[in-house]
Parts: structure tokens; sequence; C-alpha cells
């Protein structure tokens, strides 16, 4: 076979030499130990939290070492594309945190390695493919839908390997006269790489997550070009990550089964092989067992959700570090201010097995990075996702910043900072009370009859002085606890509770749900100092009506 011949029958219009295009893509001129590493997913218009701990581990691998991370588009399957997806893709990812030195962009490209769609990059695979042609390494494949069917139907009665490989690689070793014919007949083609693997061939392998691995050799004929002249995933991330100088992929490990190929055609195309990062799926407990992650049963999958419930950027991004590296917890407790940025991320540090995402961990994450928040920060990120998701409460909270601000502020700083907030959708619930279109009507214990509250808050008002301390403020608390015959004492209430009809505490729950609406509240002191003299005293009021 005169394979520069075949070459040029297959590929006339294709006088760019591989030389000629890696001039085009010079060496990136950055420090040693570097990572230049990418994300490059399919326009399909889902962005899930897969992508977001994928970006995440390539963004912190490549910045963290003075790197370069690319955002790579890889198009090549029309019919799954959704217009807009790649302008979606790049507005969540850097929502999160993920922002992209060089790539595809909403208009266009940023770099000097593009184009980055690799629809965009058909001559630039050609070329490659050309090469392979000449080589002897790939040919083409005149199978119809049928033929390739009846294979398949032969490999599962001869109860063997599914695949297009030895034997039943039909189009191998033809004459080109043969693939001359099939041309003027105008009969479409794929273009398949010839392998030389044998299934009894074993070699080393070491994975930056998996470890070190011993891989079986590949024996299939893998197509490179569609019959549209169109790469594979296969062949276009080989080419790509080439001229791209990407020195880690990081990927799932469903792409474990096709490395074995992407190896050897690395070294046909007389590539250096990246370092790979295959990370495991994210999985969630279901009962005592694990699953996938799943778009059909969990919300929490895609990242509309975390920003739809209120969850702080920061949150999200803590979060996520604490699943995918098992130190970052011990470095967090002894670097509780530091930047998350200053975390030295490890790949194999990663679960060989997946992340599990734990909803409760989450949130309990969530509700650590708010309590660490100033109050004028909440504020701002609260209104910010309140007037996207709540509109009419993001209305009451701008109208008066300061009042926002103030609520906000209770029991914030300090050691022990309150923790009431996990995310932006409980804020309403938790300080809805402060404005009198949110107060709820209060529904006391059964156990006190309407006549005790009514004299409880009657007793209140008669006492009651904006100017006093919290101190002063309880001890008035505890002197009308005293005149109704309730205890001040907990100790003897819990010994014998039957001595009397309640506790001072019972006295403190009847004035906070007058002034709140729920039993249960931010320091309620500080409460009426926010709302002030004449609300606080209306709403008590107010209650005793309806008494």
């Amino acid at each position: 076979m005169d394979y520069k011949a075949l070459a040029e029958l297959l590929f006339p219009n294709v006088t760019e030499t591989p030389d000629e295009v890696e001039a085009r893509f010079p060496a990136r001129n950055l420090p040693e130990g570097a990572v230049v590493s990418r994300m490059a997913p399919s326009p399909t218009g889902f962005v899930h939290l897969g992508n977001l701990v994928q970006g995440t581990i390539s963004e912190r691998m490549s910045h963290q070492s003075n790197g370069v991370l690319f955002l790579r588009v890889e198009d090549t399957d029309a019919k799954r594309e959704v217009p807009g997806a790649v302008e979606v893709l790049i507005d969540t990812l850097k929502h999160y945190g993920i922002q992209f030195d060089e790539g595809a962009t909403h208009d266009g490209d940023n770099g000097i390695y593009g184009p980055y769609r690799q629809r965009q990059r058909a001559a630039i695979y050609h070329v490659f493919a050309k090469k392979l042609v000449e080589e002897g390494q790939a040919y083409p494949c005149f199978c119809t839908e049928e033929e390739l069917t009846a294979m398949r139907e032969k490999q599962e009665a001869q109860k063997v390997n599914f695949g297009y490989y030895g034997e039943f690689a039909m189009w191998r070793d033809r004459s080109i006269e043969d693939i001359q014919a099939q041309l003027d007949a105008g009969n479409p083609w794929v273009l398949r790489f010839r392998s030389t693997g044998c299934l009894e061939n074993q070699f080393k392998f070491d994975d930056l997550v998996k470890g070190k691995l011993t891989i079986t050799e590949n024996d299939i004929d893998h197509v490179l070009l569609k019959s549209d002249g169109i790469p594979t995933y296969h062949f276009a991330h080989a080419v790509d990550d080439h001229l791209m100088h990407t020195t880690h992929v990081v990927r799932g490990d469903e792409w474990m089964a096709t490395l074995p190929f992407h190896i050897q055609l690395f070294k046909a195309l007389g590539f250096k092989l990246p370092k790979y990062v295959h990370i495991g799926p994210l999985m969630k407990m279901d009962g005592t067992s694990k699953r996938k992650l799943s778009k059909r049963k969990d919300p929490e999958l895609a990242l509309t959700y975390y920003k739809a419930e209120g969850f702080p950027i920061a949150a999200v991004r803590e979060y996520i570090m604490t699943i995918l590296n098992s130190n970052f917890e011990d470095w967090r407790r002894a670097n509780p201010d530091a930047d998350l940025d200053d975390f030295k991320f490890s790949p194999k540090k990663l679960n060989p097995a997946g992340s599990l995402f734990d909803y409760a961990k989450l949130t309990d994450v969530s509700k650590n990075v708010i309590s660490k928040m100033s109050a004028e920060t909440v504020y701002t990120l609260l209104t910010d996702w309140a007037k996207e998701f709540d509109a009419d409460f993001g209305d009451k909270l701008a109208a008066d910043a300061e009042f926002a601000t103030k609520i906000l502020a209770i029991g914030r700083g300090g050691k022990k900072p309150r923790k009431d907030l996990a995310v932006w959708k409980d804020a309403k619930d938790y300080m809805g009370f402060f404005y009198d279109e949110y107060l709820e009507k209060p529904v006391f214990n059964e156990k006190f009859s309407n006549d005790t509250v009514k004299t409880a808050l009657v007793k209140f008002l008669e006492k009651f002085d904006i100017a006093d301390d919290s101190g002063v403020w309880f001890d008035k608390v505890k002197e009308i606890t005293t005149e109704m015959g309730f205890t001040t004492d907990m100790k003897a209430y819990k010994a014998d509770p039957d001595a009397f009809p309640g506790t001072v505490a019972d006295i403190s729950t009847f004035v906070r749900q007058a002034v709140t609406g729920k039993t249960n509240s931010p320091d309620l002191y500080t409460v009426m100092q926010i709302l002030g003299y004449d609300r606080t005293v209306a709403r008590i009021r107010a209650v005793i009506d309806t008494l």
C-alpha cells in the first residue's frame, strides 16, 4: 500500500504540514512546574455540580502553580448543542469563582491557541489525520450500518468482544483500488485508527488519582474522523491538548475505559502524554447504600439549585473543597480566617471512588461561612438574592438598609456568633417578623388561659421602658413572674412542676410571641431595641385586644 498516495486521495485539499501547524502554537512561557489545564465541556445546556467540581480541581491546580486555565468547547456533536449553552456555562462557573485565563468567551476567543471551539478547528485535525494515513496508522472505512450490525451479531453469536478489530476490521487491509472505487461512487467513510495493540499485553500507568495502574492494551480500530469530517472526542482532544500545551487533563473516570486508546493515539501522533486526573462520580447516600447523583432524582445536581436556594458562593466553594481534599477541614480549623485559595490543593488527596455529597454537611458549612460575614456583607448578598428570587422581601430590605443591617447584626461577631442562616431562602422566616406585613398571629400554649397571658402582657407594658438596659429589663420580667405566682427557680420547678403555674421562661415567651409571633427568635431585648418603643408597644397591645 502506498500510504502517501492514499493520504492524497483522502485529503487532496490538505496542504499544510504538521510542523507548520505546530509553529502557530508556540510553547508557553511559564515557570517550571506550572500546570496548564482546561475545561472542555460539550454545549448541552445543563451546568451541573460535576462541572463545578472539575472546574475547581482544574482551576486550583493551574492557578496555585502560576499556570493557565482555559476553556475549550467540544462542540463536535451538533445534534446535542443547545444555543447559548456556552454563555450559560461561562457565567455560571464565573458566579462560583472559576475564572478562565483564555479560551472561548461570549464574544469569541481570548488567547493565541484558538480557535477554542472544536468545530472551527476541522482543518487542523485534517492535517494530523493525513499524517496518520501517510504513516499507515489510519485508514478509511466504508462499512454501512447494516454491515456493522451484522458484525455485532456475529460477535454476539461467537461470544467474543464487541468492536472493530482483527478479523472484524473489514477495511483495514483493503486495496487502494477498492478505496478509489468507493470514493468514485460517493460512498461515505470514516477514518479509523489502525491499532497495533493486543489484549494479551499490559503496561503500567500512573494516574494522579487512581495511582499506579496495570492497563491492558487497546486492540480496537476506533473512529478518528466521522463521515462529515468532524473528529471524535478521542482524536480531537489529543490534537488540541498537544497544540494548547495542556499538562494536566481533569475528567471523569468514565473515560478510563478508553485511556489505553488515548495513550496509544498520543504515541502514534508523537505527542507527549499529559498527566491524567480521573475523578470518581459524585455520590450520595440512599438509605444505607451509595449511588451516583442523578439529574432526574436529585435537584442539587444542577448548579442553578444553589443560587435559587441562596447558598453563598463562598459556602459552595468551601464545601466543594471539603469533599475534594480530606485534609482541608484540618487546614481550615488551623486557619479559620484564611482565604480559601491559600489552601494547597492536591489531586492525590481526591477519593478515587468519588466524593460523597452530603446536604447536611453543606448547610453546616454554609452556616459557618455566613456566621463569619459582617452584617453589611450579609445584607448586600441577601438583598441581591432577594431581588431576584423574592422581590417583595427584596424591596423591604432595600427600603431601609440601616434597619435591615441592624437586624442582621444580632448575635454577629465574637468567638461564638449565631448560626441562624444556612441559605438566603431562610432569611425571611428568620427576620420577617420585624416587618409588620410578615408578622404572624401568635398561638400561645394551651396550658395557659387567655387571661393569664393577657395579665402578663399588661403587667409587662406597665413596667416596660425602652431606655432600660438588658439587666434591668429582665429584672422586670422576673418581677412579673413573682407577682403572678410563677417561679424564677428552674430547679424548683423541675423538682415539683405542679407547685407553680409556670416559670420566668413562660412569661418571657408570652412577650416574645406578642412581639415576634414566634416562640423562638433572636435575643428579645435586642429585637425590641431595634423595633423601638412605639412599634413594640403597639404589637403587644394588638395582641392584648385579641385575648
